[in-house]
Order: structure tokens, then C-alpha cells, then sequence
């Protein structure tokens, strides 16, 4: 029976890479599908890892019709098995709707991957709909890293390497950029703290305040 499986994660945790993986072993068996991304960082028309891999990929824009696509390549005879949906944290909601309707009608297998939180720790609406739709949500194995060696939970975005909290909410980066505008995992104590690996070093940690006033001394 086909499923619509969500692989969620932060940025920096091998989702590009597992999906290539994930095309790699259905193509192996015989299987024929495709292959959907979109704003990956090595361009258009592309699905890339962070390791140097990449295939050509077909460009999802917010006009894309899933259930069109295919539809017309079944038409016109070709065979679709399964589809991999890169940065699908990106698409519309009415697009994931498809790719759910694209599972139930055509039993046609739908692997999508995507990071769950923008830079502000706001759902994206693409992944939103996902968790809601999913047959199967599953959260990457592999853990990213914050500057401190924790556990990344969060995006983070950064100019010349500071936070920032306000802009829109999709701004084209990659993490360990050295763009002006790139991304950082932290985890929620230094996203909180809005404290980046440039930052920490021009500041030491001081503990968090105590909820309660010290007593007086003698």
C-alpha cells in the first residue's frame, strides 16, 4: 500500500542526503520515479547534498501541480512508481494536498523531507500540512550540532553571523556560508539566547537569573 512518508528535521541533519539515498534503492529495484526539489542550494532543477552528490531534479514553483505532473506523464505512458520531494517545507499547502491525493488515487509511494521550524521557530506551511496528512512522520536519526557541541534543535538566521528574528520567512542560505545572509543550527538555549558561534566568541555565558531574589548577607 503507497504512503506518504515525512522525514522532518533541522537543517545540517543528511534530509538531502537521505533522499537521494531513498532514490538511489527504489531505482536499484526497478522502480521508476520522480525526482522534485526546490531552492536547493545548488540551483534550479537540482536535489544536492551537502557531501558533493546531486541529480537533476524538477523545479517546484508555487504553481506546480503535483497530481497534473504526473498525471501527464502517465498519459503518456511513462511509469511512475514513487516521487521524492526535496525542501518540501517550501510548498503550498494545496500542493502537499495533492501529493496526499497523488498516494490515495494512484497508489503512488510520496517521500517528502523537509525541516519542520523556520528561523523564527514558526511551523512552515508546507511542513505543517505534512504533519497533518502523513501516513508516516519520521524525525532524522542524525543529529546536527550546535557551536556547543549540544544538540541542535532550531534554524537559525544570521547576517555577518548575528541573529536575526524578523524578515521573510523564506530567504535563500546554507549552513557554514559564508554568504551575509546564512543559517546556523543552534540549540534552544543558544537560540534563545540568540547566541551564534560568532557571537560566543565575543561574550561568555553568564547563568541564567535566579527566579527568586538571593537572601541578604550579614
Amino acid at each position: 500500500m503507497a504512503e506518504l512518508v515525512f522525514f522532518s528535521g533541522t537543517m545540517d541533519c543528511g534530509k538531502s542526503t537521505l533522499a537521494l539515498q531513498t532514490d538511489h534503492n527504489h531505482a536499484a529495484r526497478g522502480r521508476a520515479g520522480i525526482v522534485f526539489s526546490r531552492l536547493d542550494r545548488a540551483g534550479e532543477d537540482t536535489l544536492s547534498s551537502r557531501l558533493g552528490l546531486k541529480v537533476p531534479a524538477v523545479e517546484v514553483s508555487a504553481g506546480t501541480d503535483f497530481w497534473q505532473h504526473v498525471t501527464d506523464v502517465l498519459a503518456g505512458g511513462g511509469r511512475v512508481d514513487y516521487l521524492i520531494c526535496d525542501e518540501a517545507q517550501f510548498y503550498e499547502r494545496e500542493q502537499v494536498d495533492q501529493l496526499a491525493r497523488i498516494v490515495d488515487e494512484l497508489s503512488i509511494d510520496v517521500f517528502a523531507f523537509g525541516i519542520l521550524t523556520d528561523f523564527r521557530t514558526e511551523l512552515f506551511p508546507g511542513s505543517r500540512r505534512l504533519t497533518e496528512l502523513a501516513d508516516k512522520v519520521q524525525v532524522l536519526q542524525v543529529e546536527a550540532l550546535c557551536w556547543c557541541g549540544r544538540r541542535a534543535t532550531h534554524n537559525a538566521r544570521t547576517v555577518n553571523g548575528v541573529m536575526v528574528v524578523e524578515g521573510d520567512q523564506v530567504v535563500v542560505g546554507d549552513t557554514f556560508s559564508a554568504d551575509v545572509v546564512a543559517y546556523e543550527v543552534l540549540c534552544r538555549r543558544h537560540h534563545t539566547r540568540r547566541m551564534t558561534a560568532v557571537t560566543s566568541m565575543h561574550a561568555h555565558m553568564s547563568p541564567t537569573p535566579l527566579p527568586f531574589d538571593e537572601p541578604a548577607r550579614a
